[in-house]
C-alpha cells in the first residue's frame, strides 16, 4: 500500500513527474515491467492520455512507453 507521499502511476496528472518506488503484481508481468525501464529511482513524466483515459504515455530514459491503466497502478512513484 502507498503511503501518503506516494501514488500509482495511473494517479499522474499529464505532464507530471514522479520518481519510481517498487513495483508490485505477479511475477511475469513484475519482470516486465522491470525490462521496460520502470526501475526504483528512476524519473517518469507522464506526456500523454488518450482520449478515453487508457492507455497513458510516459517518458524516461529518453523514449516513450505507453501503459494500459491496469499495468499503471502497480507502478508505485513519489511525485518529484
Amino acid at each position: 500500500m502507498a503511503t501518503p507521499a506516494e501514488m500509482t502511476l495511473d494517479q499522474l496528472v499529464r505532464d507530471q513527474r514522479a520518481v519510481v518506488v517498487r513495483i508490485s503484481g505477479e511475477r511475469a508481468l513484475r519482470r516486465r515491467l522491470l525490462d521496460m525501464g520502470l526501475v526504483p529511482g528512476e524519473q517518469v513524466t507522464l506526456t500523454a492520455i488518450a482520449p478515453l483515459g487508457d492507455p497513458i504515455e510516459l517518458t524516461l530514459k529518453g523514449y516513450r512507453l505507453s501503459l494500459r491503466k491496469a499495468e499503471a497502478r502497480l507502478v508505485v512513484v513519489e511525485p518529484a
